[in-house]
């Protein structure tokens, strides 16, 4: 059970309630996941097992999400589980006025992170702050939204207009200070109605598991099946192949140098993540340095086996 499940995680679960579950299925101590998934939020939550717990920084994490859009008030928490307080809709109010804004958010954008997420402040984090109606300043981060487009509009006589968003961005991205920031530039307030995490880097929502499909293969133990390998996970990063001498020292953490070099990958540069692999298998992430007459050589910054 060294590997990476992609869980497709249902709302009113925590993601670490999530973890909890896999790791019982599992019968294994070390899980944990990539990334934070709100309890009321469903879709794609990964969750590392085993020696793949090592690697989580190293993982692809930008996320792509199908959310909803509320106008027309704003919540205390973002999301539609606040205290909402009612705003006036301005005239002229259209589906098209909301479109034509959506590229304004794309790009590098500064965010306030919500008192519900899990930023530490002092130690604490700030929705345990937020539980006891405590309210700390915040200082607003860069994240970075690749793409957002709305896939449909909604207005109907005695119901908020309603817009739902595809929305792909880096990790550490809030999506209902996204809905929060666009109610406020449009001047009629807005908060996140729903949220589906439909992607995380190359994991998608089509090949998740639900917690009973995972329940069954662990019951006729076959859990593996649903393991993505560590090789495998990582194989968006080149790979070095280490030769037999030095595979020993390099699981002890010695740098890598050209002579226990087995071949390398092309395109190498300075500072580039790699792989130090033997016979198939990952011994642990390196990163790539030149020596004087441009010979490559690899720090481990990570061991796994």
């Amino acid at each position: 059970m060294d590997g990476l499940v992609n869980v497709l995680k249902p709302p009113g679960m925590t993601s670490h309630d999530v973890v909890n579950c896999v790791r019982q299925l599992a019968q294994i101590k070390r899980a944990g996941h990539t990334g934070t998934l709100d309890p009321g939020a469903a879709g794609v939550l990964l969750v590392c097992c085993g020696r793949a717990t090592r690697l989580i920084q190293y993982l692809e994490h930008d996320k792509r999400y199908r959310a909803e859009i509320a106008f027309g008030a704003f919540s205390s928490t973002g999301d539609a589980f606040g205290e909402l307080q009612e705003r006036d809709i301005p005239d002229g109010f259209s589906g098209d006025l909301v479109a034509g804004l959506l590229p304004s958010f794309t790009g590098e954008i500064r965010q306030v992170p919500p008192m519900t997420s899990a930023v530490r402040h002092r130690g604490k984090r700030l929705y345990e702050l937020a539980r006891k109606g405590k309210v700390v300043d915040r200082r607003a981060r860069t994240v970075k939204i690749y793409k957002i487009e709305m896939v449909r509009w909604h207005s109907a006589a005695g119901d908020k207009p309603r817009a739902v968003l595809d929305v792909w961005c880096s990790a550490g991205t809030y999506i209902r200070t996204l809905c929060h920031d666009i109610g406020e530039k449009l001047g009629c307030g807005a908060y996140m109605s729903f949220l589906l995490r439909t992607g995380v880097g190359r994991y998608s929502i089509g090949g998740a598991s639900t917690l009973e499909e995972l329940q069954a293969l662990a019951g006729r133990g076959r859990l593996s099946e649903a393991v993505t390998s560590i090789e495998e996970a990582l194989s968006f990063l080149p790979a070095v192949e280490v030769g037999e001498g030095a595979v020993n020292p390099v699981c002890s953490g010695a740098t890598l140098y050209p002579p226990g070099v087995r071949s390398l990958p092309g395109g190498l540069r300075q500072g580039s993540l790699v792989t130090l692999t033997a016979g198939g298998r990952v011994l642990g992430v390196a990163r790539a340095a030149a020596d004087g007459r441009g010979r490559f050589y690899f720090k481990p910054e990570k061991i796994i086996v």
